[in-house]
């Protein structure tokens, strides 16, 4: 009865369009901001921060750009780890080769290197689609995975092949500590994951969804498909580039291209089927969920007091972390965060049956 409508009347359309239209969410979401911004910071140990909220927020950031292309345009993509690795090498060249270069500056130019890149790679989709167009992008990731380990001008001409930033400050502000890296991440992925909700509400975004549920009947009313598709690659291009930015510069802070290598194009696509196609929370749903579940299946031999080798718990950890994917997919098809929809649903409704 907590969760309820009653009461609130929307007199203007601007009332009835906004993205949190019932005043629970509202609160709850200013609560949850609350609870990231300061009370984190405030009692969150510093492994908590440096393994798992930092890289859970970056990942949260990718996977968020990747759902834009794949869950509101429906074009498959094997290249994320490749538009990350743009991001973030392009990101270390302005930073070492340009004196005083801001760190934003260096990450909205990592992100736009990532969509050129990104865009480059998504003309292949006004031809081809489906499987095809995944091994399209697939080429991507080859591409990158040579590039930066055989061209010495990426690395700065590095003779072990990787590269290392170090004194990240941002308005005079050093980046240091793991709660600043992880004020800075959140921060960021607070903005874009908003900017990313108003693109799917406007004009835009309806025609990314037309393209997805069927291009043919879209390029019929008037819709260009070379602008709807070629505009979802550039978008997605470059939030994946300011995610490859941050995973290089504030969680590695040293890194090579095995970083972002094509396990990590495969984590973001799983992270994005399983915490569900068109949704942006579903980004954050699946986020946690692939962060999360190792960290979990590791901890619970000791919980019951069983004594294995690392061989076998990582074995088990593969096996037990598939077998819950496939139950997911087949419980739940269009992800966490349908459940989650569901659950509000129905909280709506109790206590009563109808």
């Amino acid at each position: 009865m907590l969760y309820r409508e009653n009461g609130q009347f929307k007199s203007t359309y601007r009332a009835d369009q906004q993205i949190f239209p019932i005043a629970q969410d509202r609160i709850a979401i200013l609560a949850l901001l609350v609870l990231a911004f300061v009370a984190v910071p405030a009692v969150a140990s510093e492994y908590w921060l440096r393994a798992i909220l930092v890289p859970f927020l970056i990942l949260s950031l990718a996977a968020l750009g990747l759902n834009i292309l794949v869950g509101y345009c429906g074009q498959i993509s094997l290249g994320t780890g490749a538009f990350m690795a743009v991001g973030a090498y392009a990101a270390y060249n302005f930073h070492v080769r340009i004196e005083g270069m801001p760190l934003i500056a260096s990450l909205l130019l990592g992100g736009l290197c990532a969509t050129g890149v990104g865009v480059l790679f998504g003309i292949p989709s006004l031809r081809i689609k489906g499987l095809y167009l995944a091994v399209a992008t697939l080429a991507a990731q080859f591409f990158t995975d040579w590039a930066f380990l055989r061209i010495p001008f990426f690395t700065n001409n590095s003779s072990s092949g990787s590269v290392s930033v170090a004194g990240l400050q941002m308005f005079g502000l050093p980046i240091e500590t793991p709660v600043q890296k992880y004020l800075l991440c959140l921060t960021l992925v607070v903005v874009f994951a908003l900017l990313a909700k108003n693109l799917t509400r406007s004009a835009i975004g309806r025609e990314w969804m037309a393209m997805r549920d069927m291009d043919v009947a879209a390029a019929v009313i008037g819709i260009r498909p070379v602008y709807a598709k070629l505009t979802a690659f550039a978008v997605s291009s470059f939030i994946v580039g300011v995610a490859g930015v941050l995973w290089g510069f504030v969680h590695l802070g040293a890194w090579e291209p095995a970083a972002f290598s094509i396990d990590r194009s495969f984590q973001l696509l799983f992270m994005v089927i399983i915490g569900g196609l068109g949704s942006i929370m579903g980004s954050f749903f699946g986020a946690a969920f692939i962060v999360l579940l190792p960290i979990l299946l590791n901890q619970m031999p000791g919980w019951f007091g069983l004594s294995m080798s690392t061989a076998t718990a990582s074995h088990l950890e593969f096996m037990i972390f598939g077998a819950l994917i496939v139950f997911f997919l087949i419980v739940e098809p269009h992800g966490l965060a349908r459940l989650w929809s569901t659950f509000k649903e129905k909280l709506r409704l109790w206590p009563f049956p109808h």
